[in-house]
């Protein structure tokens, strides 16, 4: 078991006392709507090595997290603020999320597979390889209503020993989806540089992929969904992120803004962007930390966690998670 953090900490960062929180900007008025005033940042828990994707588990009132190369799955529990660790080692687990039925879906760079953990706590794999060659390092996941399984697979997690095992590709970094039915997968989306965090649109229409290692800036990039939700087309490029604009996960709200986990470039870029559902950015949430990954939960849906560098960070805002996320 872990202790719970204190308020202030050693890198300096420190929980705001007064409202509103000034680490949460407004870029365009439309982001008064979502900004609730009386909320301000708080920090979960730090002492990760890379924490990345957060999923949360409303049944139970927990947060589970990944950090990667801590080779750990933690979770956080609302009531009482423990952190423990749910699966240690967890195979460098990286992107989570929850299926239709409420099962825990996992990208492993550890396996090169997708995984679900089943009631039992049995584990089945959903993919591992592409016409007998093996996967990557899934990253990042998302399961359609119909219960197909969507990933993205780029090297990072064989690049080096850090956050998986090293390793030569085997196939192209490709966006991939894994049938409900047969089981089967598939290529949706090819030609991707870095396919990274990933995510549906409300009514699934969209699916938006982010583009980590687009020249010259990285770039969220979107596809209509076609043939009955199994195919992708009219790629186009949602947002480009600028110099040293660096998204990474991210999430859709009920009304089809993006918030989008940001950084890695000037410290003026760690946190999270909000843009609309036409690419223009409405807001902003500075953390002292590069943010890998997000989710909404609590209670009503309407608290968004961070998954940033060594630490999970939460906020309330007026808005919810669309299903899925």
């Amino acid at each position: 078991m872990f202790a719970p953090p204190v308020p202030a900490l050693p890198n300096g960062w420190q929980q705001a006392t007064r409202y509103p929180d000034p680490a949460i900007v407004a870029l365009d008025p439309a982001f008064e709507k979502y900004w609730l005033k009386l909320s301000c940042v708080q920090r979960l828990y730090t002492g990760c090595r890379w924490a990345e994707g957060p999923v949360w588990f409303g049944d139970g009132r927990y947060l589970l997290w990944s950090d990667v190369p801590g080779n750990c799955l933690y979770r956080w529990e609302e009531e009482t603020g423990a952190v423990s660790a749910f699966r240690k080692p967890s195979n460098f687990s990286n992107g989570n999320t929850r299926d239709r039925q409420g099962r825990l879906v996992t990208c492993e760079h550890g396996g090169r597979r997708v995984v679900r953990t089943e009631y039992d706590g049995s584990i089945t794999v959903l993919a591992d390889n592409l016409d007998g060659k093996r996967l990557n390092s899934p990253n990042d996941v998302v399961v359609k209503s119909d219960g197909a399984v969507w990933f993205t697979d780029p090297p990072f997690g064989i690049l080096t020993d850090y956050e998986g095992d090293r390793a030569e590709p085997e196939v192209e970094a490709n966006v991939y989806r894994v049938d409900p039915q047969t089981g089967r997968l598939a290529v949706v989306a090819e030609g991707v540089l870095g396919p990274n965090g990933l995510c549906f649109s409300p009514d699934e229409k969209i699916l938006y992929v982010v583009e980590s290692r687009g020249v010259p800036n990285r770039k969220i990039l979107a596809y209509d969904v076609t043939d009955g939700g199994t195919r992708l087309a009219n790629r186009r490029i949602l947002i480009d992120a600028g110099p040293g604009g660096t998204p990474d996960g991210m999430r859709c709200d009920i009304d089809g803004n993006l918030w989008c986990g940001w950084g890695m470039g000037t410290p003026d870029l760690d946190g999270v962007r909000v843009f609309n559902a036409d690419g223009r950015p409405i807001g902003r949430i500075a953390l002292p930390e590069r943010c890998a990954n997000v989710c909404f939960g609590g209670l009503k849906r309407n608290r968004l966690f961070m998954a940033a560098a060594q630490s999970v960070y939460a906020l309330y805002v007026n808005t919810q998670g669309a299903p899925g996320g």
